[in-house]
């Protein structure tokens, strides 16, 4: 994966479950989603974005949760974005 645009976030410690998680992925050599590294650089921020991204994509709605993912993953690709 390409590394971030803020080298500072990417390479920074971080903290929280989130900095365990990053860490875990890069022992294993797995490609970790930018996402995360903003997760861990501030785990206080995460809970909330955490909690948009579930709303968004599981609260009530006309689309079907398996519909919003498609979409969701439709426009990652077209941004050239992992998804």
């Amino acid at each position: 994966m390409e590394p971030m645009f803020l080298r500072d976030v990417e390479d920074g410690p971080g903290a929280g479950v989130y900095a365990g998680i990053v860490k875990m992925m890069q022992s294993q050599d797995a490609a970790v989603p930018q996402i995360l590294h903003l997760f861990k650089f501030k785990p206080e921020v995460a809970v909330h974005l955490s909690k948009l991204a579930e709303t968004v994509m599981r609260g009530p709605s006309p689309l079907v949760p398996g519909m919003r993912e498609l979409i969701a993953s439709f426009t990652s690709k077209e941004n050239h974005c992992p998804f």
